[in-house]
Protein backbone atom coordinates (compact mmCIF):
# COMPACT_ATOMS: atom_id res chain seq x y z
CA UNK A 1 0.00 0.00 0.00
CA UNK A 2 1.17 3.80 -0.91
CA UNK A 3 -0.78 5.03 2.96
CA UNK A 4 1.68 6.29 5.17
CA UNK A 5 1.54 4.92 8.88
CA UNK A 6 -0.83 5.89 11.03
CA UNK A 7 1.75 7.18 13.91
CA UNK A 8 3.35 9.65 10.82
CA UNK A 9 0.20 11.75 10.08
CA UNK A 10 -0.61 11.98 13.64
CA UNK A 11 2.74 13.42 13.90
CA UNK A 12 2.41 16.07 11.39
CA UNK A 13 -0.86 16.57 12.33
CA UNK A 14 0.31 17.33 15.99
CA UNK A 15 2.85 19.70 14.54
CA UNK A 16 -0.13 22.14 13.50
CA UNK A 17 -1.18 22.49 16.40
CA UNK A 18 -0.95 25.76 17.79
CA UNK A 19 -0.88 27.44 14.94
CA UNK A 20 -2.53 31.29 14.83
CA UNK A 21 -3.97 32.93 11.91
CA UNK A 22 -6.07 36.88 11.99
CA UNK A 23 -9.89 36.55 10.85
CA UNK A 24 -11.45 40.12 10.01
CA UNK A 25 -14.32 40.59 12.50
CA UNK A 26 -16.69 42.84 10.16
CA UNK A 27 -19.60 41.01 8.38
CA UNK A 28 -18.37 39.46 4.74
CA UNK A 29 -14.65 39.33 5.30
CA UNK A 30 -14.31 36.27 7.17
CA UNK A 31 -11.97 34.29 4.66
CA UNK A 32 -8.34 34.64 6.24
CA UNK A 33 -6.37 34.37 2.97
CA UNK A 34 -7.50 38.43 2.36
CA UNK A 35 -5.66 38.88 5.90
CA UNK A 36 -4.06 42.23 4.32
CA UNK A 37 -7.19 44.16 3.16
CA UNK A 38 -8.71 46.46 5.49
CA UNK A 39 -5.48 47.21 7.57
CA UNK A 40 -8.08 49.21 9.89
CA UNK A 41 -10.47 46.77 10.34
CA UNK A 42 -10.49 44.43 13.79
CA UNK A 43 -9.89 41.12 13.80
CA UNK A 44 -9.79 37.85 15.44
CA UNK A 45 -7.26 35.86 15.93
CA UNK A 46 -7.30 32.15 15.96
CA UNK A 47 -5.86 29.21 17.49
CA UNK A 48 -6.00 25.57 15.51
CA UNK A 49 -6.54 23.12 18.40
CA UNK A 50 -6.47 19.96 16.16
CA UNK A 51 -9.75 19.83 14.87
CA UNK A 52 -10.98 23.55 14.17
CA UNK A 53 -10.51 26.86 14.40
CA UNK A 54 -11.44 28.90 18.12
CA UNK A 55 -11.04 32.00 19.26
CA UNK A 56 -8.05 33.20 21.28
CA UNK A 57 -7.25 36.90 21.08
CA UNK A 58 -8.84 40.30 19.52
CA UNK A 59 -7.05 42.71 17.49
CA UNK A 60 -8.16 46.17 16.91
CA UNK A 61 -6.15 46.46 13.58
CA UNK A 62 -3.66 44.66 11.37
CA UNK A 63 -0.86 46.04 12.80
CA UNK A 64 -1.78 44.79 16.26
CA UNK A 65 -2.70 41.45 14.62
CA UNK A 66 0.61 41.41 13.21
CA UNK A 67 2.64 41.67 16.66
CA UNK A 68 0.11 38.82 17.72
CA UNK A 69 1.08 36.13 15.03
CA UNK A 70 4.62 37.02 14.27
CA UNK A 71 5.60 37.73 18.28
CA UNK A 72 9.34 36.64 19.13
CA UNK A 73 11.15 35.69 21.98
CA UNK A 74 12.71 38.51 24.06
CA UNK A 75 16.09 37.09 23.63
CA UNK A 76 15.85 37.22 19.43
CA UNK A 77 14.48 41.39 20.17
CA UNK A 78 17.47 41.59 22.26
CA UNK A 79 19.85 40.59 19.61
CA UNK A 80 19.04 42.32 16.51
CA UNK A 81 20.85 41.67 13.40
CA UNK A 82 23.84 44.01 13.34
CA UNK A 83 23.60 45.92 9.78
CA UNK A 84 25.58 46.19 7.00
CA UNK A 85 26.46 46.90 4.00
CA UNK A 86 23.30 45.43 1.29
CA UNK A 87 24.76 42.81 -0.81
CA UNK A 88 25.44 43.24 -4.48
CA UNK A 89 23.44 41.38 -7.00
CA UNK A 90 26.07 39.88 -9.70
CA UNK A 91 25.85 40.08 -13.29
CA UNK A 92 24.13 37.59 -15.10
CA UNK A 93 20.08 36.36 -15.74
CA UNK A 94 18.78 35.06 -13.06
CA UNK A 95 15.29 33.49 -13.14
CA UNK A 96 14.18 36.30 -10.99
CA UNK A 97 15.36 39.14 -13.33
CA UNK A 98 13.84 40.50 -15.94
CA UNK A 99 15.10 39.30 -19.72
CA UNK A 100 17.38 42.01 -21.38
CA UNK A 101 15.97 43.37 -25.04
CA UNK A 102 18.23 42.28 -27.68
CA UNK A 103 21.20 44.20 -28.67
CA UNK A 104 21.72 45.66 -31.87
CA UNK A 105 24.77 43.88 -34.25
CA UNK A 106 27.68 46.31 -33.46
CA UNK A 107 28.68 45.89 -36.92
Amino acid sequence: MDDEPLSEWAKRRDAKVGRLRAVHLTAGEGDPRGFHVNPDAPRIIQRWNGHLWEPYAFASDLAEAKRVLYATDETEAADPPAPGPAPRLGTGTGRHRKPRPPRPDPR
